[in-house]
């Protein structure tokens, strides 16, 4: 009987070990799965650091018109009116030439 009792002690502390090396490798297995998949993983780093390479360069863009923008409608200013801006808004707007000369307007493609 005492063997037995033995034996079953020995057992129980096994499979006490066991349990606890169980729940030791679901938590890296858990942790290692989240790590590659999922909307906080690892691949998802990467894609939302290059959406960050494209939105700068995007940015970039976008402040290379805004700066066009502004230095024209500077020229547009009551106090200062910049001749050549004038005379193309008149030529645009109105349509007056010279009798000798042929305006061809070009749209801007990029609006």
């Amino acid at each position: 009987m005492i063997r037995i009792m033995k034996r079953v002690g020995k057992i129980s502390r096994h499979l006490s070990q066991a349990w606890l090396a169980g729940v030791w490798i679901f938590l890296v297995a858990y942790f290692a799965y989240h790590a590659f998949q999922g909307d906080n993983s690892l691949a998802a780093l990467k894609r939302l650091e290059a959406q960050q390479v494209e939105l700068a360069a995007l940015a970039s863009d976008v402040g290379a018109v805004r700066a066009a923008l502004e230095l024209r409608t500077s020229r547009l200013n009551n106090r200062s009116i910049d001749p050549d801006m004038l005379e193309e808004q008149v030529r645009q707007r109105l349509g007056f030439t010279h009798p000798d000369e042929v305006v061809v307007f070009l749209s801007d493609a990029s609006h």
